[in-house]
C-alpha cells in the first residue's frame, strides 16, 4: 500500500519532469550568461584595434585586416598584404543579492570563468581595385558555471555556447570614393546545458541532473559599403546576415528516482536563428593628430521570440508523459547600441585611443532569467597602437563594462523548480592584444 500511494502522485510528477526537460532543451542555446562584449549572447571581441574606441568607427575605419568583420569593403584601403591576429581576455563579476527561494543553497555569484576570445585575419590586394581576405572569429560564445549548491540551480546551473565563423571575403573599389565588399560565412555552433530537478523528496535527497548537448554548421554572409565623403570624413555600413541553425544532439537524464524512470538519452533537435544586425559609423579626421568615431548597431533580437525543442527516441511511457515538442516564449526585443570614441597620434610610433558605449539589454524584467541576467550595459575603454617599424603594429585595449542592476524572478511552474528571485550587478574587465604584420 505504501508503494501504491507513492506511484499515483509520481505519475503527475513524471509529467512535470518531462515538461521541464522539454523546457530545458528549448533553453539550451540561449542560456549562457556573461557580460562580455555585446549584450544578449553576442560578442564584440573580434579586434583589439577597434576595442580601444569601444568599437565606435568599426565599420568606417579599415585599420587593418580585421575590417573583414567590421566592414569587408575596407579591404580596399589596405595597400599591402597583412596577417593580423590576437585575443581578448575577460574577467567577469556577477554579484547576487536579495536572493529568495524555498530551496536551500548558496549565491556566490562570479559564475563566469576567465574567458579568452581569439581572432585571426589574412588579407591581400589583388590589383588596384580588387582585394581578398579570410577571417576567423567568434561572433558569440559564452559560458556560465554556477557553484553546484547554487540556490537557483533548478533554473540554470551550467551553460556554454560556442560559435566560430570562417569568412572568405572579396572587396572592390568602384571609384576613388566608394568601395563594396562581402563574403559568405561558414558558422559552427555548439552548446551544452545542465540543470537540476528537485526530486530529492523521492530520491533520498538526490536531485536529478539534466544535460543537453547539440551542434550544427550553417551558412550566412556579411556585406559592406564604404564611402569617402572627403579626405577627412568616411562613412561605412555593414550588414551581418542572420544564421539559421538546426542543432542536433541529445538530452541526457540521470539520477532520477526509481518511481520516475526517466534516466536515458533522448535525441534532441533545436532550431535557432541568430539575428542579423546592421553596424554603421562615421570616422572623421579633425587634423593630423585627432580622429573622432561615432557608431551605432541595430540587432534584430526580436527573432528570438520563442525556441522550439523537438525530442525523439522517447519511450511510450515518455510520450505519454509529454516528452514531445514544446515552444517556449523568450520575448526578446530589438536593440540599438551606440558608441563614441577618439584617437590621438602622439608621434609616428604611438597612437592612443578612448571610447564609450551604451548597449541596452534585449530582455525585459518580466523575462530575465538566471541564465541571461543582463541589464542595460555601459562601457569605457582605453587603448593604443605601437608601430616599432612600418611592417608591424601592436594594438592593445582595456575596457571596463557594467550593467544596470537587473532583477530575475522564476516561479515554480513545473513543481520541480523551486521559485527563485534575486538581483544581479554585473561588471567586467577586459584586455585585448593584436599584432598586424604587413608584407
Amino acid at each position: 500500500m505504501k508503494l501504491n500511494s507513492r506511484v499515483i502522485p509520481c505519475l503527475s510528477v513524471q509529467r512535470k519532469c518531462a515538461v521541464w526537460i522539454k523546457f530545458a532543451s528549448a533553453m539550451a542555446l540561449l542560456s549562457a550568461s556573461t557580460i562580455v562584449g555585446a549584450n544578449g549572447i553576442g560578442l564584440n571581441e573580434q579586434s583589439a584595434s577597434s576595442a580601444g574606441t569601444a568599437y565606435a568607427g568599426r565599420s568606417s575605419s579599415a585599420l587593418d585586416a580585421s575590417t573583414i568583420y567590421g566592414n569587408p569593403a575596407g579591404l580596399t584601403k589596405l595597400r599591402r598584404s597583412e596577417i593580423s591576429g590576437g585575443a581578448a581576455i575577460v574577467s567577469v563579476s556577477d554579484d547576487i543579492s536579495d536572493a529568495q527561494s524555498s530551496a536551500t543553497g548558496t549565491n556566490k555569484g562570479d559564475s563566469v570563468p576567465l574567458g579568452v576570445v581569439p581572432f585571426a585575419y589574412l588579407s591581400t590586394p589583388l590589383d588596384d581595385r580588387f582585394s581578398m581576405g579570410l577571417g576567423l572569429y567568434a561572433p558569440s560564445g559564452l559560458i556560465n558555471d554556477y557553484e553546484s549548491t547554487f540556490q537557483g540551480r533548478y533554473h540554470g546551473s551550467y551553460s556554454t555556447t560556442k560559435e566560430i565563423t570562417l569568412q572568405p571575403t572579396l572587396a572592390y573599389r568602384i571609384n576613388d570614393y566608394v568601395s563594396i565588399g562581402g563574403g559568405p560565412t561558414l558558422n559552427h555552433f555548439d552548446a551544452k546545458l545542465q540543470n537540476y530537478m528537485a526530486t530529492g523528496a523521492l530520491n533520498n535527497g538526490q536531485d536529478t541532473l539534466v544535460t543537453i548537448k547539440g551542434d550544427d554548421t550553417a551558412v550566412g554572409y556579411n556585406v559592406g559599403l564604404l564611402v569617402d565623403f572627403s579626405e577627412a570624413t568616411r562613412w561605412g555600413v555593414t550588414y551581418h546576415s542572420k544564421v539559421s541553425y538546426h542543432l542536433k544532439g541529445h538530452t541526457e537524464v540521470s539520477g532520477s528516482p526509481s518511481v520516475i524512470p526517466l534516466d536515458g538519452n533522448y535525441d534532441t533537435r533545436i532550431d535557432l536563428t541568430m539575428p542579423e544586425k546592421v553596424d554603421t559609423s562615421i570616422t572623421h579626421h579633425f587634423n593630423s593628430r585627432w580622429t573622432g568615431y561615432l557608431g551605432t548597431t541595430w540587432t534584430r533580437w526580436s527573432r528570438i521570440q520563442k525556441v522550439e525543442a523537438i525530442n525523439s527516441g522517447v519511450s511510450a511511457m515518455g510520450q505519454a508523459a509529454g516528452l514531445g515538442n514544446v515552444a517556449e516564449q523568450m520575448n526578446w526585443h530589438d536593440t540599438w547600441s551606440t558608441a563614441v570614441g577618439a584617437s590621438y597620434q602622439l608621434n609616428p610610433q604611438w597612437l592612443i585611443r578612448a571610447g564609450y558605449a551604451y548597449d541596452p539589454a534585449p530582455v525585459g524584467n518580466a523575462d530575465r532569467s538566471v541564465r541571461v541576467p543582463v541589464g542595460n550595459r555601459q562601457a569605457v575603454t582605453l587603448g593604443g597602437a605601437y608601430l616599432p617599424n612600418p611592417d608591424l603594429t601592436i594594438d592593445f585595449a582595456y575596457g571596463y563594462l557594467w550593467d544596470s542592476k537587473a532583477s530575475v524572478k522564476h516561479s515554480n511552474d513545473s513543481g520541480l523548480q523551486p521559485e527563485y528571485s534575486a538581483h544581479y550587478e554585473n561588471s567586467a574587465n577586459g584586455i585585448s592584444v593584436q599584432a598586424t604584420y604587413r608584407y
